[in-house]
């Protein structure tokens, strides 16, 4: 149950976060919930990664797709040399989830473990 919790916390407070600060807040925001919902460093980090590979993925297809998919075919080519949209886009989920992953395996390990 503290694992679904923390991964629905994770991204709300991701989401809300990202809509006034830069898009690294993500890692701040996967931090505090590790450190506030106390689970094991593996669990921590899976929740943070989770939560954010999911969102980003979600609203990286959402915002994409709003265009045909026309400024990801470009961005694709020019940095992956293919035409895959779905490369990009998680390429785009996994930078997420890393960075929000560390942030809460940060987090888990600030508190004290009995």
């Amino acid at each position: 149950m503290k694992f679904t919790i923390s991964i629905l916390v994770t991204a709300a407070l991701s989401f809300a976060t990202c809509l006034f600060l830069p898009w690294w807040s993500i890692a701040i925001a996967a931090f505090v919930v590790a450190a506030v919902i106390k689970q094991s460093a593996a669990k921590s980090f899976l929740s943070g990664f989770t939560a954010l590979f999911l969102l980003w993925g979600f609203l990286s297809f959402y915002i994409s797709s709003a265009n045909g998919h026309a400024l990801a075919q470009k961005i694709s080519l020019v940095l992956l040399k293919m035409d895959n949209v779905w490369v990009l886009i998680f390429a785009t989920a996994l930078i997420g989830a890393l960075t929000a992953g560390m942030g809460a395996l940060s987090g888990s390990f600030i508190t004290p473990r009995k």
